[in-house]
């Protein structure tokens, strides 16, 4: 192949992705001068909130926490109705975002990257979609993020079922009309548990299938007053400040004392306090040591138990939704309202997939071991193949031979959650290894602030190659397997180790070390020689 010269190239930064994080990636591409263009599967803006629009979904982290901080214009003037907003008020909001910085144009939807190939010769990315249209580009930043394939159930006849069958990760965009229908949801995570009290008094019949139970507390949403957008915008430096250096994202309040600090009876009054924190406050507000101390989570386990069995009236139903294989945080929480009082209602039950699993789905509902139900709407809340699935799904291709659908088999290995060696000028923020658990976008934007500085460093100093290296690599994964063991979320049938996802390899997909972690290794880079010898100069052996 002729070699091409160096500006031989479409567009020198391809976004992958129109979610949160790709988005931003676009901004801060554009306005550092780059030529920038944005591949999105979908027909419109939004990644997660664009596909998932079943009924109440929601954030469950602060809406203003969870939405962009690189403007204070935009900050002020969004005004967000509730504290967790919904998915049309997030969709309206990005894509606001979208038009107000004149990002459309950039965007090109509807084109799914089915390869992604390294042409080590021209020093660029070959990257096609469906549609056979190829970009050709110098750096490519696949925002595709860790929730972007709906994972199904193995179930025998899933595909002969003749109502309606609908996974919450790819909802269909017409209103589906649940009034007097018999629904079944399958799956009890946060999607599954939002839909149930959100259509329990209008359907004639629901059942949860549940597998295996988890921790689901209140949201404890509210409106958005006057008031707090007053304060919000009075201290937005604050708030900017707190957001992107706290380990978790969030703005809640810590509690400031260890559990030995209160007697029994302060514990639980303490206990009392955090029910009613919102969302996320259940984990960042707690004890420090709920985290790291079991007797302490066990305690907060059996109050949280307690609740459980004083707000559903059927003895039975309610040791069902009591976990009993992790503690608290140990899967991801699920924060809903009127969870477990929708159990209550005539028309909802529980069915306790360990106790009577599925046999089959049919043309007219699903068989378990118990029996037979008939059903007009089956709802697959069963999450996503979590952390790899969509990159192991575009045919990207590297250097050396690497295919990451092969090399990935065994589990994903990176550099800092977003990198690779042998994947040079390919980033993908908000990866495997990338978030440790809370607000994911503070996380994934960190890696995007990152990879745009040194995007405008290699621009500046001649370089036109990223790769991380072999120790690099290594260092970080080292890093990762050893402190995998130690991370609150260690539940190992969770999606964080891929176990919802029947022969995905049990890894760990998040980043143990947390943001500290992250945001060390990345200082560590950027203040050795070049980079530690990742960034390379190519542009003679290319032009030759």
């Amino acid at each position: 192949m002729t070699s091409r010269t160096h500006d031989d190239v479409d567009v020198e930064v391809l976004v992958i992705g129109a979610g949160v994080v790709g988005i931003y990636a676009l901004y801060r591409a554009i306005e550092a001068g780059f030529t920038a263009q944005t591949l999105e599967a979908g027909d419109g803006v939004g990644g997660v909130w664009y596909w998932n629009r079943y009924p109440a979904a929601r954030f469950d982290s602060e809406s203003y926490t969870y939405g962009y901080l690189f403007s204070k214009e935009l900050f002020d003037e969004w005004k967000w109705e509730e504290e967790f907003a919904t998915q049309p008020e997030i969709e309206r909001y990005l894509n606001h975002v979208v038009d107000r910085f004149e990002l459309r144009r950039h965007i090109r939807t509807g084109q799914r990257v089915v390869s992604a190939i390294w042409n080590d010769g021209d020093n660029l990315w070959e990257v096609t979609t469906e549609t056979g249209d190829t970009v050709r580009a110098r750096w490519v930043i696949s925002a595709t993020g860790g929730l972007s394939v709906p994972h199904y159930p193995e179930i025998d006849g899933i595909d002969d079922f003749n109502g309606e069958g609908h996974h919450t990760g790819a909802w269909p965009h017409q209103q589906l009309d649940f009034t007097g229908k018999r629904v079944a949801i399958i799956g009890n995570g946060p999607s599954g548990a939002q839909i149930l009290p959100a259509i329990v008094d209008i359907v004639e019949q629901v059942d949860l299938y549940q597998r295996t139970p988890t921790w689901t507390t209140p949201l404890n949403n509210a409106p958005m007053t006057d008031e707090k957008r007053a304060w919000l915008g009075d201290n937005f430096e604050h708030v900017v400040e707190t957001l992107n250096t706290s380990p978790s994202g969030f703005l809640h309040p810590p509690a400031g004392k260890f559990s030995t600090d209160d007697t029994a009876e302060e514990r639980q009054a303490f206990y009392e306090q955090i029910w009613k924190a919102p969302g996320f406050g259940k984990l960042t507000s707690n004890y420090y040591d709920m985290t790291t101390n079991r007797e302490t989570n066990l305690e907060f386990c059996e109050f949280l138990a307690g609740k459980i069995r004083g707000i559903v009236t059927d003895p039975v139903t309610a040791e069902r939704l009591i976990p009993k294989d992790h503690l608290f945080g140990a899967k991801r929480p699920p924060f809903i309202k009127d969870y477990y009082e929708s159990f209550n209602k005539p028309n909802a039950s529980l069915v306790a997939l360990r106790e009577t699993p599925i046999v089959r789905i049919d043309a007219t509902g699903i068989e378990t071991t118990e029996g037979h139900r008939d059903y007009d709407i089956i709802v697959y809340a069963t999450g996503f193949d979590f952390g790899t699935g969509a990159l192991t799904r575009m045919g990207i291709v590297g250097r050396d031979g690497l295919d990451l659908s092969v090399d990935w088999e065994d589990g994903p290995f990176d550099f800092g959650g977003f990198a690779m060696h042998r994947l040079p000028n390919f980033f993908f923020p908000g990866g495997p290894h990338g978030a440790g658990g809370g607000n994911y976008p503070r996380y994934s934007q960190d890696q995007v602030d990152w990879i745009a500085d040194t995007l405008i460093h290699a621009r500046a100093d001649g370089f036109d190659r990223f790769e991380p290296t072999a120790e690099q690599e290594e260092s970080w994964m080292t890093m990762v397997e050893t402190l995998a063991p130690l991370s609150i979320f260690s539940a190992e049938h969770s999606h964080y180790y891929g176990a919802n996802v029947v022969g995905k390899p049990k890894k760990f997909l998040l980043n143990p070390g947390g943001r500290a972690k992250l945001h060390e290794i990345l200082r560590e880079v950027t203040s050795t020689p070049d980079y530690n010898g990742a960034l390379e100069a190519t542009r003679e052996r290319v032009s030759a």
